[in-house]
């Protein structure tokens, strides 16, 4: 049971019961972590706000929903890997891609280098060293994109800590953690 309250769409007001409607016209129901979240309409303005910019980016939804896999697993966070698992294969990543993302790896190097970057922020608390900024450089990132893996980690981050913290009951098909290599 989350230990916050869960707003209802339906008796939202304002600026909550617009955005939950957005919401609801995305995924066809609202999900638990933002009816979670919306106990603060900052809260929910800035999540759903970043979800929107960074769908728009540069990054493209395959690879930012592998890099949302690794962190949830890198984090615990059963909610977000089995929502982004889903996304994932929504955006067209096959199984074991995904399966792969959620311990940091990919077949495809340049996929894989933005996977260990990505991880590397998470353990290093965004102190990584110069070097791991120059080998995602060298796998074909330009700065837009590193920012915006930088980007999707924070969001990921904000996400995983509000389900974790808040025991957000998990509302899509359940994915199994696995221990980090």
């Amino acid at each position: 049971m989350s230990l916050v309250h869960l707003v209802d769409r339906d008796t939202a007001t304002g600026t909550v019961k617009e955005q939950l409607d957005q919401i609801h016209g995305a995924f066809g129901t609202v999900p638990a972590m933002f009816r979670a979240v919306a106990s603060s309409p900052a809260a929910l303005r800035s999540m759903w706000g970043s979800f929107g910019a960074l769908g728009d980016g540069t990054l493209g939804a395959a690879l930012g929903e592998q890099i949302a896999v690794a962190v949830a697993n890198r984090n615990a966070c059963a909610y977000c890997l089995a929502a982004h698992t889903a996304l994932g294969r929504k955006a067209g990543v096959p199984r074991d891609a995904m399966a792969a993302a959620q311990e940091g790896r990919s077949d495809d190097p340049r996929t894989a280098a933005a996977l260990r970057f990505a991880l590397a922020l998470v353990e290093d608390r965004g102190q990584v060293p110069a070097d791991e900024v120059r080998a995602v450089r060298d796998a074909g990132f330009g700065d837009e994109e590193i920012v915006e893996i930088v980007a999707h980690v924070a969001l990921n981050l904000f996400t995983n800590y509000v389900n974790v913290a808040l025991d957000v009951p998990v509302d899509f098909p359940t994915v199994a953690l696995r221990r980090a290599a």
